[in-house]
């Protein structure tokens, strides 16, 4: 069908040509009066089958004019729009475009509507591949999320356990500042006659250093169970995270004792961890430090004489901790250290046995600015 074409369509042709949209100009009847070759190649129809068509019913479906429709009333409203669509193309695909359609009236006073499709196909292509991935990660993050949590329930039976043995009492306490990590502790009787207690705390969280502990925990129970000395049980241990393991990035610390039944003698072994500690109510508590090194990083780090052994008096309260308990800053930046973990402790002892955990772990909540930023180990024992 001929339209009869202004003017000034002339002077418009080349420049049209030029651009990288398509272009379609319709009349006041929505008619198609010019598209440029651009907006050929994107639907594939030649010019001369498009020029004096309805542009709707050109290329929409029933379903899609009804939008169209909608759109045309929105243009004659405020005289502009744009819209995010889709071009409908001969081999009946759909190129999505984005439409930016003005009205304007020619110096005759007759009303044309210019129309631009710029393709973001590609911009498509790429949000669908975007949307494909998060789908596929979201997936990935439920299934590791299954995982940690049966990861959490597994390091749970790690932790160290309250229990009344003959006439000792012990009080634990056990916290990951991650849903797994690697913090570990044991309170376990070797025999009848002895009772082994232990802390330890992998280097980093989370994954690694939870899987980390939880090899040192399998060989630190079967070292306890063969009745190894401390020592021997500390050479084992950092052999075996050398040769098995063989990371800079893993190192660990521990403290452990074996106390008599009888409650008045102990043996004693850290290596490279926070002193442990024992107190009588009212008094300042004792130290012990470790003989021996960070395990896992040098072959010689267990000192020859790595264990002490040590009188207990009745009434005496052990402490032994991770530290989780003792890298706590509070708003100053001030850190809690040793010392204020030894003024909590000497505060505590006054307390009944039963309340001294919650005392030690509520003065440290009350220093420290902010959730816990580290794991935290805590092992009361009373004799």
């Amino acid at each position: 069908m001929e339209i009869e074409k202004p003017e000034w369509f002339g002077q418009m042709d080349a420049i049209l040509e030029t651009l990288n949209e398509g272009v379609l100009i319709t009349d006041d009847c929505w008619r198609i009066v010019f598209a440029n070759s651009v907006f050929e190649e994107m639907t594939e129809i030649p010019r001369d089958e498009i020029v004096g068509v309805n542009a709707a019913k050109l290329f929409y479906s029933p379903k899609d004019y009804a939008i169209i429709e909608e759109r045309r009333i929105k243009i004659r409203a405020i005289g502009r729009t744009r819209e995010e669509f889709f071009l409908p193309r001969k081999n009946g695909g759909r190129l999505p475009v984005i439409t930016s359609a003005r009205v304007l009236k020619d110096p005759d006073g007759r009303q044309f509507a210019i129309i631009t499709y710029t393709d973001i196909s590609v911009q498509k292509s790429v949000e669908a591949q975007l949307r494909a991935a998060n789908t596929q990660l979201e997936e990935r993050h439920k299934e590791i999320e299954e995982d940690l949590a049966l990861a959490a329930c597994v390091q749970q039976s790690l932790a160290p356990e309250s229990i009344v043995w003959g006439g000792i009492q012990v009080e634990a306490y056990f916290h990951p500042v991650r849903t797994i990590g690697g913090d570990f502790g044991l309170v376990s009787p070797l025999d009848e006659e002895h009772l082994n207690l232990l802390v330890c705390d992998v280097s980093g969280h989370g994954i690694g250093s939870a899987l980390v502990a939880n090899r040192i925990y399998s060989e630190t129970i079967t070292q306890l169970k063969n009745g190894a000395p401390l020592g021997d049980m500390l050479r084992q241990l950092n052999s075996l995270v050398m040769k098995s393991i063989g990371s800079a990035v893993f190192f660990f610390t521990l403290a452990a004792a074996r106390v008599d039944r009888s409650g008045r003698r102990m043996v004693f072994a850290g290596a490279g961890h926070p002193p442990a500690m024992i107190v009588q109510p009212g008094e300042e508590p004792r130290l012990l430090e470790s003989r021996s090194m960070v395990l896992g990083t040098l072959p010689d780090a267990v000192d020859a004489q790595a264990t002490l052994d040590v009188d207990l008096q009745p009434g005496d309260r052990i402490v032994l901790y991770t530290d989780g308990i003792t890298d706590v800053f509070n708003s100053n930046g001030d850190i809690l250290g040793i010392e204020g973990v030894e003024k909590f402790v000497r505060e505590t002892a006054l307390l009944p046995f039963q309340q001294m955990k919650q005392g030690i772990l509520d003065r440290v909540a009350a220093w420290g600015e902010g959730p816990p930023a580290d794991d935290m180990s805590l092992v009361l024992v009373e004799v």
